[in-house]
C-alpha cells in the first residue's frame, strides 16, 4: 500500500469525543526514534483547546480546516475455498508509503517538537510551525518469483554483493540507517563518488527540506509494509520495514538488510521492529528496476512469519544468505498454487470446514475418508520423532516442559474423575483403574493417531454417563461391568460406522458460535465441579462436627500399627487422624474441622491464583523472555506441588482431604459379556447410540479446533481415522472396564499452545499474539503416557498427598485458561463495560450494537437448555445432552437467520 503524507504538529491529540464514527489518523511525533507516536484527528476537535488551535490556525491560513482522508485502492479477497473445505484465510499484501510535509510558521500557543524527536510545549521552550501532512495508501502486487524473472536477478545482486548486519546493536532508527548507510560505503565494490551519506540520509526522512530546522515532522518518507487482511480487519506486519529511497547522486541500486539484536518500538504501525532493508536506486531506471520494484521482491520474501522466524536463528551472513535461497524456492513452488494465501505458505489448509455441506457423494464410498488420512500423515510419520531433536531447531527444553505441563494436567483431572467414579460405582472402577486406562489409551493414540497433539482424557460428560450406567443397574439389578462393557461395545462399533461413512463432515456444520456454547459449557461443567467439591467440604467439616468419624479413622490407626508422628506428618485424612482427636469430645473438635475447610478455600483459590499468574508471566516484562517462557509453561506444576507441600507440611495440625484410594484386586478383569438377557443388551445399544453421538462431537470438536488454521499445523488431519482409532481404543477399555477416553477440551488447545512459537505485535493499543509455528510432535504425548504409566506405582503415595483442593483449584485454571479468546464471553462482558471501553474487534465495527446483543442473549439461551440437561440432577436426561448439541446446527441455520441477518451472523460467526 503506498502512503504520501504530510502532517500539521498541532494536531497531535487523540481528538473526538469516545464513541464516534473513527475518523483518519495520522502519525505525529517522531515514532522513527523508539517512541510510540501520538495520534490526532484532523477532524472533530471537542475539546475547547482544539477549537480555539483550529480558529487560529483558520486566521493563519485564511481558510476554514479542511478533513484529511485517504483511499484504499485494491481489492481484499477473502481466502479461496480448497477442494478439502472452506478455510479461513488471511490475505496478506504489501503497503508501499511515502510522506511529504510542508510547514506554516505560527506562534501559536501548540505542542512543538524538540530536535530528538520529542514534542515540546511552546510556553516552555519555543514557539513550532504547524504542518500538513499528506497521505495516500496503495497495494502493491506481491511478487511471482515463477513469471517475474527480475525477483531472481535483484536476489542474485544482492547475494553476490550482500550487505547484511546481524546483531545490530543500535536503537534509534536513525543510528540504524547511519549504520547501513556506511555499511555500504565501506563496500569497495559499490563506491558512488558522488554520494553523501548526509544528504541520502536527509532525504530518507520528510524534513529534509523543513524550513524550520528541529521543528519538522521526523517521518520516513518512503517505505513498504506488510499488512494482513481478514475477516476481521488489516493488521500490520511490525516486526519488519522495507525502506525506499532514490536519488540523483546514486548510479546503481543497492539493497542492505540490518538484523536488529532486540525488536524496537518505532511508532505507529512499527512496534517491533527486528528487520530493517534499505534500498537505494537512482531516479532513471527501467520500471522493473525502480528502487519500489526492488524494495516488493524482498518485502514479499518477508511476509512469510516462518521465514522471519528462521531469519532470526541465523548464526552467520552465509546461513541468512541460505535461507533466502531456500525461500526463493518456495514461493517459486507456490506460484503454482494461486489460492494458498502467503500468509500460509509453511501452513497446512484445513481440511475440515466445507464451502457448502456435503452432499451424499460426500459420505461414499465407504473408508474413502480412512484412506485419504492414512495417505496425507504416514508419509510424514518418522518427523513426528524427529522434528525439534535431530538436526536444526531443536526444541529438547521445550518438550520437556510441554511433558511437565501435560502430565500434571492429565494427571490431576484423572485422579479427581477416578475418585468420583469409585463414589459412583462402588469402587468398580477407582483410581487405579482410571489412571491405568488414561496411561493405555493415551499411549495407542499417541503412537498411531493422525493428530498427535490431540490429548485423550476421561471427562466430566463420561462420568456422568457411568453414574447414569451404575443407576440403571442398580434399579433394575443388573451386572454392572457386563452392562458396561455392552455399553462400550455399541459406542465403538456406531464409531466405526461414523469412521466408515465419512461421518466427520458434517461436523462442518458447526459454526464458530455453536463451537463456543459448548467450550463454554465444558468450562460451566469445571467450575461446577470445583465449587460442587468445595461445598461438601464446607458441609462436612464447617457445619457439621464429624467427631464419630475421627474416633473411627484413629481406632482404625491403632490397628494397623501405625505411629502416630509418621502419619501426622503425612497427613493422610482418609487413614488417620491426629493423636490429640482420640481423647476429646466433639466441641474439640469443630475448630478443627472448621480450619480444614477454610484452609481447603484457600488452597483452591492459591493453586488457581499461582498457576494463572505463572501462566500469564510470559505477557510481563519481568526476567529474561526464556525464563518467562519456561515458567509459564511450568505453571500447573510448579503451582500443584507448592500447595501441596503448603498443605502437608506447612499446616500439619490441620486435617485435609485427600481422595479414596482401594487398591483393585482385578485391574485387567474381563467382563462376563454371556450374563446379560438380549433385552438388556438391546438397552445397551440405545445407550451406545447416545454415548456414540457424545464421542462424535467431542472428538470431531476438538480436533477441529486443534487444527484450526491459525495454530499452522502442517502435517495435515486425520479425523476419520481418529474417530476409528478411538473405536478401537475404546473397545479394549470396555472389556477391562476401564474408563472411556476422547479428546479432551481445553487440553488439546494447551497441548498445542505449549509447542507454538508466539509473535507479539501491538495494534490500536491492543496486543495481538500470532503463532509462528508449532512443533507437531509425538514425543510429548508419549511421555505424558509413560508417566502417567508409572504414577500407578506411587498411588497411594505419594500422589495421596495432593489434597482435593489442588484438585479444585486445577479445574478452575482449566476453565479460566479455556475462556481466553471466547468470543461469547467477550461480548457478555460489553453488558459490564461502558460503550466506550469496547475494544474494536471487528464485529463491533460490522454488527449494530443491538443485534450484537440478541445474538449473545440467543447463545446464552441455548447454553442455558445445554447445561440444563447436562447437568440435571435427573440421571435419564442427562443421557441425551449429546442430542441437543446436534439440535444447535439447525437452530444455527434455521432459527437463528429469522431474528438477524445473515450478513450480521456471518460477521459474528467469522473464523479465528
Amino acid at each position: 500500500m503506498r502512503t504520501n503524507g504530510s502532517a500539521s504538529q498541532e494536531a497531535r491529540k487523540v481528538g473526538g469525543a469516545e464513541g464516534r464514527r473513527p475518523l483518519p489518523q495520522v502519525t505525529l511525533c517522531d515514532p522513527w526514534r523508539g517512541r510510540l507516536g501520538a495520534t490526532a484527528r484532523v477532524m472533530g476537535l471537542d475539546n475547547a483547546r482544539d477549537r480555539r488551535e483550529s480558529e487560529n490556525r483558520r486566521d493563519v491560513l485564511g481558510e476554514e480546516p479542511q478533513p484529511c482522508s485517504w483511499t484504499l485502492h485494491g481489492r481484499l479477497e477473502r481466502g479461496r475455498l480448497s477442494s478439502a473445505g472452506k478455510v479461513a484465510r488471511q490475505v496478506s499484501s504489501l503497503q508501499i508509503s511515502a510522506t511529504s510535509v510542508s510547514f506554516l510558521p505560527s506562534r501559536e500557543n501548540s505542542s512543538v517538537m524538540s530536535q530528538n524527536g520529542y514534542f515540546e510545549d511552546a510556553e516552555n521552550e519555543s514557539p513550532g510551525g504547524y504542518g500538513l501532512l499528506h497521505t495516500s495508501r496503495k497495494y502493491l502486487k506481491l511478487k511471482n518469483f515463477e513469471e517475474e524473472i527480475r525477483a531472481h536477478r535483484d536476489l542474485d545482486g544482492f547475494l553476490a554483493r550482500a550487505r547484511i548486519i546481524l546483531n545490530e546493536t543500535a536503537t534509534s532508527l536513525d543510528d540504524v540507517l547511519r549504520a547501513m548507510l556506511c555499511r555500504l560505503a565501506q563496500d569497495p565494490y559499490n563506491s558512488e563518488p558522488d554520494c553523501n551519506l548526509d544528504l541520502l540520509m536527509a532525504m530518507l526522512f520528510t524534513d529534509s527540506g523543513a524550513p524550520m530546522e528541529g521543528k519538522a515532522v521526523h517521518l520516513l518518507s518512503d517505505t513498504i509494509q506488510g499488512v494482513t487482511a481478514t475477516v476481521t480487519g488489516v493488521q500490520y506486519q511490525q516486526s519488519w520495514i522495507c525502506i525506499l529511497c532514490t536519488s540523483k547522486a546514486l548510479l546503481r541500486r543497492h539493497v542492505c538488510i540490518s538484523r536488529l539484536v532486540r525488536p524496537q518500538n518505532w511508532g505507529q504501525n512499527s512496534c517491533e521492529v527486528r528487520f530493517v532493508i534499505l534500498v537505494l536506486a537512482p531516479p532513471k531506471m527501467k520500471s522493473t528496476k525502480t528502487a519500489t520494484e526492488v524494495g516488493r521482491t524482498f518485502a514479499t520474501m518477508l511476509l512469510d512469519i516462518t521465514f522471519r522466524q528462521k531469519l532470526l536463528k541465523t548464526h552467520t551472513e552465509e546461513e541468512f544468505k541460505e535461507a533466502l535461497v531456500q525461500q526463493r524456492q518456495l514461493l517459486t513452488v507456490m506460484s503454482h498454487c494461486p489460492s494458498i494465501s502467503m500468509d500460509y505458505s509453511m501452513s497446512s489448509i484445513c481440511l475440515f470446514r466445507h464451502p457448502q455441506p456435503p452432499q451424499q457423494k460426500d459420505f461414499l464410498p465407504m473408508g474413502k475418508g480412512i484412506q485419504e488420512d492414512i495417505a496425507r500423515r504416514f508419509p510424514v510419520y518418522p518427523l513426528d520423532f524427529t522434528d525439534g531433536i535431530i538436526g536444526k531447531n531443536k526444541a529438547v527444553g521445550k518438550y520437556i516442559t510441554t511433558t511437565l505441563f501435560l502430565y500434571f494436567a492429565c494427571l490431576l483431572p484423572t485422579i479427581a474423575f477416578g475418585s468420583l467414579n469409585d463414589e459412583n460405582t462402588k469402587g468398580v472402577i477407582d483410581v487405579q483403574k482410571t489412571v491405568a486406562g488414561q496411561s493405555i489409551g493415551s499411549l495407542l493414540y499417541a503412537l498411531f493417531s493422525g493428530q498427535p497433539l490431540v490429548v485423550l482424557l476421561t471427562t466430566a460428560p463420561l462420568a456422568l454417563y457411568i453414574n447414569v450406567i451404575r443407576g440403571i443397574c442398580d434399579d433394575y439389578n443388573l451386572n454392572f461391568s457386563t452392562f458396561y462393557a455392552w455399553t462400550g461395545l455399541w459406542n465403538s462399533f456406531f464409531l466405526t460406522l461414523y469412521a466408515l461413512f465419512n461421518l466427520s463432515l458434517v461436523m462442518s456444520l458447526f459454526k464458530r458460535s455453536t463451537e463456543e456454547i459448548i467450550a463454554l459449557f465444558i468450562s460451566i461443567t469445571f467450575v461446577l465441579d470445583a465449587v460442587k467439591g468445595m461445598v461438601k467440604i464446607f458441609q462436612k467439616y464447617y457445619y457439621g462436627h464429624d467427631a464419630r468419624l475421627f474416633k473411627e479413622e484413629s481406632s482404625l490407626v491403632n490397628l494397623l500399627g501405625f505411629n502416630s508422628s509418621l502419619h501426622t506428618a503425612l497427613n493422610t485424612s482418609f487413614l488417620t487422624s491426629p493423636p490429640e482427636l482420640t481423647t476429646t469430645g466433639s466441641q474439640d473438635a469443630e475448630p478443627l474441622a472448621r480450619d480444614t475447610a477454610v484452609l481447603s478455600l484457600l488452597i483452591m483459590l492459591g493453586t488457581l491464583w499461582l498457576s494463572y499468574t505463572l501462566y500469564q508471566l510470559k505477557k510481563s516484562p519481568y526476567l529474561h523472555p526464556y525464563m518467562r517462557e519456561i515458567l509459564s509453561d511450568c505453571a500447573l506444576p510448579i503451582s500443584v506441588l507448592t500447595f501441596s507441600l503448603i498443605s502437608s507440611y506447612g499446616f500439619q495440625e490441620i486435617k485435609m482431604v485427600k481422595f479414596r484410594y482401594s487398591p483393585s484386586e482385578n485391574l485387567f478383569e474381563i467382563a462376563e459379556m454371556h450374563s446379560l438377557s438380549l433385552v438388556a443388551i438391546s438397552s445397551a445399544m440405545g445407550l451406545g447410540f447416545l454415548l456414540s453421538m457424545l464421542f462424535f462431537i467431542e472428538q470431531n470438536l476438538v480436533a477441529a479446533l486443534a487444527n484450526s488454521p491459525q495454530n499452522r499445523l502442517v502435517k495435515g488431519t486425520a479425523y476419520h481415522w481418529d474417530l476409528l482409532l478411538i473405536a478401537i481404543i475404546n473397545t479394549g477399555l470396555s472389556l477391562f472396564g476401564l474408563p472411556w477416553i476422547h479428546a479432551a477440551y481445553p487440553h488439546s488447545l494447551l497441548h498445542v499452545r505449549a509447542l507454538a512459537l508466539v509473535e507479539e505485535h501491538v495494534e490500536n493499543g491492543h496486543i495481538y499474539e500470532t503463532i509462528v509455528n508449532v512443533k507437531e510432535t509425538r514425543l510429548t504425548s508419549l511421555g505424558t503416557s509413560i508417566l502417567m504409566g508409572v504414577s500407578l506405582l506411587l498411588l497411594p503415595f505419594p500422589l495421596q498427598w495432593i489434597p482435593k483442593p489442588v484438585l479444585y483449584g486445577l479445574f478452575l485454571y482449566l476453565a479460566l485458561t479455556s475462556i481466553d479468546g471466547n468470543q461469547l464471553f467477550q461480548r457478555l462482558e460489553l453488558l459490564l463495560k461502558d460503550q466506550t471501553s469496547y475494544p474494536p474487534t471487528h464485529y463491533i465495527r460490522r454488527v449494530p450494537q443491538r443485534k450484537i446483543h440478541y445474538f449473545t442473549g440467543l447463545q446464552v439461551l441455548q447454553l442455558l437448555l445445554l447445561c440444563a440437561f447436562g447437568m440435571s440432577p435427573l440421571l435419564y436426561m442427562k443421557m441425551v445432552f449429546p442430542l441437543i448439541m446436534i439440535a444447535m446446527i439447525p437452530i444455527r441455520y434455521k432459527v437463528l437467520p429469522q431474528i438477524i441477518e445473515a450478513k450480521y451472523l456471518d460477521a459474528m460467526d467469522a473464523e479465528h
